[in-house]
C-alpha cells in the first residue's frame, strides 16, 4: 500500500482545511486508517482512526484534542481517506501523515502497530 498526503497550508486560527490521502492497492476497504501528527520539537502522536467494527459497521476515534473540531472519513471508491479540520489552533501546527494497516484488534491509536505510513503534508496555523 502508498499513501500520498496533500492538502495542508497555512490558514488562521480557527479556519478550516481538508487533508487527503490516496491510497493504492485494491483492499483498501479493509485497512485501518489513521492520522497522525508531528509538531516541531514533540513527537508525532495520534488524531484519528477509521476502521470498520464487528463486520460492517464503521467506526471513528479520536483524540481528545481533537474531538468536536475534526472528522475523519473515507470514500473507498476513491481510495481515499480525509481529514476535516475546523475551529484550527495554533497548536495544531504540525506535519499530518496518513497511516494505514490491515484491520484487527489491535488499538486504533496505537502508532506501532501501522505498516504504511504517507509522506506528510505541513499544517501551520496562525494566531
Amino acid at each position: 500500500v502508498q499513501l500520498q498526503a496533500y492538502g495542508g497550508g497555512l490558514v488562521q486560527a480557527g479556519g478550516s482545511l481538508r487533508l487527503s490521502c490516496a491510497a493504492s492497492g485494491r483492499t483498501f476497504s479493509r485497512y485501518v486508517m489513521g492520522w497522525f501528527r508531528q509538531a516541531p520539537g514533540k513527537e508525532r502522536e495520534f488524531v484519528a482512526a477509521i476502521f470498520r467494527r464487528l463486520g460492517r459497521d464503521v467506526s471513528t476515534y479520536y483524540a481528545d484534542s481533537v474531538k468536536g473540531r475534526f472528522t475523519i472519513s473515507r470514500d473507498n471508491a476513491k481510495n481515499t481517506v480525509y481529514l476535516q479540520m475546523d475551529s484550527l489552533k495554533p497548536e495544531d501546527t504540525a506535519v499530518y501523515y496518513c497511516a494505514a494497516r490491515p484491520n484487527g484488534y489491535a488499538a486504533p491509536q496505537d502508532e506501532s502497530k501501522y505498516d504504511y505510513w504517507g509522506q506528510g503534508t505541513l499544517v501551520t496555523v496562525s494566531s
